[in-house]
């Protein structure tokens, strides 16, 4: 096996490295986020809601697409594995945490418009993921750059779409 190149980290937990779930998560965030155009007696509410329950939804669409996907022939899913699966994969869901608290203490920060602070914590996380999955992973720093980069215009392109969509 060749050396590893002089400027590559060690990796700090090689076990884990898989941070796709709160990339993710913080994206899928950030895209509800965009989207929504909220009216109504409670639109704080109703976005930390939906940022909530649409986590929820797409955490259980993930741990079933996993266990379907990878199932063995002619071998039922155990519950053990469907529970391992499930803490794999929660991140998706603590992923709104952030945006929902940002769009929760916003009135109080005087930001006038909630969904932009939100959007703005979504993307920051989720640049921060990828940089510290590339970091543990051992990457460069010319990876680590890369990463957080192309998590980066993956964010501001939600951003663009937001202001174009005009909500």
């Amino acid at each position: 096996m060749p050396d590893p190149p002089e400027n590559a980290r060690t990796p700090v937990r090689a076990h884990r490295t898989d941070y796709a779930g709160a990339v993710y998560g913080s994206l899928l965030a950030a895209s509800v986020i965009a989207a929504s155009d909220l009216h109504g007696a409670h639109p704080r509410l109703s976005l930390i809601i939906l940022l909530e329950v649409t986590g929820i939804v797409f955490w259980m669409a993930h741990v079933y697409a996993h266990l379907a996907g990878e199932r063995e022939a002619g071998k039922a899913v155990s519950w053990r594995e469907a529970r391992r699966v499930g803490r794999h994969e929660w991140s998706i869901v603590e992923a709104a945490t952030l945006p929902a608290l940002a769009v929760l203490v916003s009135p109080w920060l005087g930001t006038g418009d909630n969904a932009w602070l939100a959007i703005g914590v979504a993307v920051a996380q989720q640049v921060t993921w990828a940089a510290l999955g590339a970091l543990r992973a051992g990457a460069t720093n010319r990876q680590v750059a890369v990463e957080a980069a192309v998590n980066l215009v993956l964010g501001l392109l939600i951003v663009v779409a937001k202001v174009a969509v005009g909500h």
